[in-house]
């Protein structure tokens, strides 16, 4: 094979060649000559090589634009299916209003918005129609007279209505809420601030003496306390199976933990199932009771408190709770009962909670974020410095004397665990929040069942809020935890925030495109909001690219959140409805796995559960489920959005900048959530 190199030689005269010495031949070429070879070589190489890399960039480009194009056909053809369906938010599955819901005051919320919305598009037209005449916002009132028109004298009363009278009376309420905003901030960064210390110092609850191993137990089972376990359920076909194995699980032992499974189910044949489900574990040795009531009344607190009341129950000193879909680890009691030793005056323990389906899809992925920093940030820094905050209802140990001492479980409200939590701290017990023990459960993957749960969560406070402030007055806790309850508990966090939430972002904020003369600065829209969410993001760092959607879904949700307030405010009806999160029965492969291992290693004849048949189980629930829901159209949600986009057209005419962009997704984000195109998809 031929192989050449270069040499350059000087010749007498100054003169450059280039020796090409190639086998078997020997050949001088002038350095030019040579240069241009190689110049032509290079150019041809380097063009060759960047139409390959335009020619991949463009093959990107188009599967981007493809992908984008499917997408929004995709999500185009969902919408059109939701409209084609006519199902609404005010209809169930059978086409009747669902219980519990007050149709009056849904119609007059309804008609309001749509008034506004009526309204904003008229504007729309108007301030259109001027703009093409060239009059300015900046026109002064005088120079419209001047001009010849009805339609310029009209306007010129517009404006002058807008100056007058409705400009300074919306200046007022947006500068009002914009304080309450910079006072829940604050409350934010604060709390932040707190959990920012907590971290630098290193700073938990430590048990003063923990459990035995779990090769001591049976051997020193004297040393452990009574402890009752109880698991309060309601048609819960989807979990029951996976939450009481869970539990029977508990490294603890077997003669001191009884096992109440509290089922309220209305379903003959859930209830059979769960009753087996019972049986099964009572013949592996598991002291476990299966008790159903016959009146189902109080809901959840109905049930706790029928439970509490049996004569066994005097036996045992601590009592602990599991919603249906929760699944706790083995060592739960190990790492939770023993704080309780040598601290008398301590009334509950509470773990957080971690999730198995938080990555499902993105309103579970939303949910997760809200959750993270509740848990991490608010129950955490209000133990650790307060020794108070609101119990979770659930994945908590309480001291039956510190429940007993604050009254027991009452039906007032449709937060029954708030109301326990308020009453105990009134009476002088204290909180104690565990934040590295961790009991997974499920979040709701579908917009209807987070809509209905949210709504119970913020109306419930506000009936709560009116039962228990005359108490919190006349009680002996100290000014400041009086405070702290009346004002930050339940004023900023349960009333306000819904409240500035929905008035300046879904109200105030399209209004003051139609009323240029109230402002609301960049800074109020877009700045001190994205710092929030950035905060609110950083205990689930992994949610950061989904920061965008987390801020645009909380203000979306706001609606759900206000109505919910004033229903509980107010003691309207919607305010008692009560309905059970659905779940859909998910559990990890590792956790099952675990569990059957588990089993086999102790000898279960019969009752290791078959991960072959709780999947198909699972999946034919599923099947069931999609039979039955159906996806639907939020009218409240599509009216906002019509509203908002309406006056993201309105902000283009003044140039009002970051205010187009933040209206413009905004109402994206309602048009998302109004059509049901968030969350699980069924048909």
């Amino acid at each position: 094979m031929a192989q050449w190199w270069g040499r350059e030689a000087r010749g007498g005269g100054g003169t450059s060649v280039v020796v090409k010495m190639e086998s078997p031949d020997w050949a001088i070429v002038p350095r030019s000559e040579a240069a241009a070879a190689g110049g032509k070589a290079g150019r041809g190489k380097n063009a060759r090589q960047i139409t390959w890399v335009l020619l991949l960039k463009a093959h990107r480009a188009a599967g981007k634009l493809t992908g984008a194009a499917s997408a929004a056909l995709s999500v185009a053809a969902a919408a059109r299916r939701r409209v084609a369906a006519g199902r609404t938010d005010g209809d169930d599955d059978a086409g009747a209003a669902p219980p519990g819901e007050s149709p009056a005051l849904r119609t007059r919320f309804y008609g309001c918005l749509r008034g506004f919305l009526l309204l904003s598009v008229l504007l729309l037209a108007v301030d259109v129609a001027a703009h093409l005449q060239g009059w300015h916002l900046a026109v002064d009132v005088p120079d419209l007279l001047a001009v010849e028109g009805l339609f310029a004298a009209g306007y010129a009363s517009w404006v002058r209505i807008r100056l007058e009278y409705l400009a300074p009376a919306l200046q007022f309420l947006a500068n009002a809420c914009v304080v309450l905003f910079l006072i829940q901030s604050a409350d934010r960064l604060i709390l932040c601030l707190g959990c920012l210390w907590i971290k630098l110092r290193s700073i938990k609850p430590v048990a003063k003496s923990g459990g035995k191993s779990s090769d001591d137990v049976e051997a020193g089972a004297g040393e452990f306390p009574m402890v009752l376990v109880q698991i309060p359920m309601c048609n819960e076909k989807e979990v029951y199976q996976q939450s009481i194995g869970a539990v029977c699980s508990l490294d603890w032992p077997r003669s001191n933990f009884l096992v109440q499974v509290l089922d309220d189910s209305d379903d003959a044949a859930t209830s059979a199932l769960i009753k087996e489900e019972v049986e099964k574990w009572q013949r592996e040795g598991v002291r476990i009771l299966y008790r159903h009531r016959v009146i189902r009344d109080g809901y959840k607190a109905g049930n706790l408190k029928s439970a509490m009341n049996c004569s066994y129950v005097k036996d045992y000193e601590f009592v602990v709770i599991f919603d249906a879909d929760f699944q706790p680890q083995p060592d739960f009691l190990k790492r939770t009962v023993p704080h309780f030793k040598g601290n008398e005056d301590v009334g509950l323990v509470q773990a957080r909670w971690s999730f198995v389906n938080k990555d499902e899809n993105l309103l579970t992925r939303l949910q997760n974020i809200n959750l993270c920093f509740h848990f991490e940030v608010e129950q955490q820094v209000n133990g650790i410095f307060l020794n108070f905050f609101g119990f979770n209802g659930t994945a908590g140990v309480w001291r039956i004397k510190a429940l007993e001492d604050s009254g027991g479980w009452m039906e007032r409200t449709t937060v029954e665990d708030m109301d326990i939590a308020v009453r105990a701290h009134l009476k002088g017990w204290k909180f104690l929040f565990l934040n590295d023990v961790e009991c997974q459960c499920e979040l709701p993957e579908s917009y209807e069942a987070y809509r209905k749960q949210q709504h119970r969560w913020h109306s419930g406070p506000m009936q709560l809020f009116r039962l228990c402030f005359v108490d919190i007055i006349k009680s002996k806790i100290g000014f400041w935890k009086k405070f702290n309850l009346i004002f930050l508990f339940f004023l900023l966090r349960k009333l306000i925030l819904p409240f500035y939430s929905f008035t300046l972002f879904c109200i105030i904020l399209p209004m003051t495109m139609f009323i240029p003369e109230a402002e609301l600065p960049a800074w109020v829209v877009c700045y001190i909001p994205a710092t929030m969410s950035l905060l609110n993001i950083l205990p689930a760092p992994k949610s950061f690219p989904f920061i965008v959607p987390y801020l645009l879904f909380e203000n979306t949700m706001s609606v759900t959140k206000f109505n919910a307030m004033i229903s509980g405010l107010f003691q309207l009806g919607s305010a008692y409805e009560w309905v059970v999160t659905k779940k859909s029965g998910r559990s990890s492969e590792g956790d099952l796995v675990a569990l059957v291992e588990k089993q086999s290693k102790q000898q279960r004849v019969g009752s290791a559960p078959n991960l072959d048949s709780l999947t198909k189980e699972s999946s034919n629930i599923k099947k069931d489920l999609r039979k039955k829901k159906h996806n639907r159209i939020y009218r409240k949600e599509l009216a906002l959005s019509f509203l908002l986009l309406t006056a993201a057209a309105r902000s283009l005419l003044s140039v009002q900048g970051i205010h187009f962009y933040f209206l413009l997704f905004q109402g994206v984000s309602f048009l998302v959530v109004g059509l049901d195109l968030i969350g699980e998809q069924v048909e």
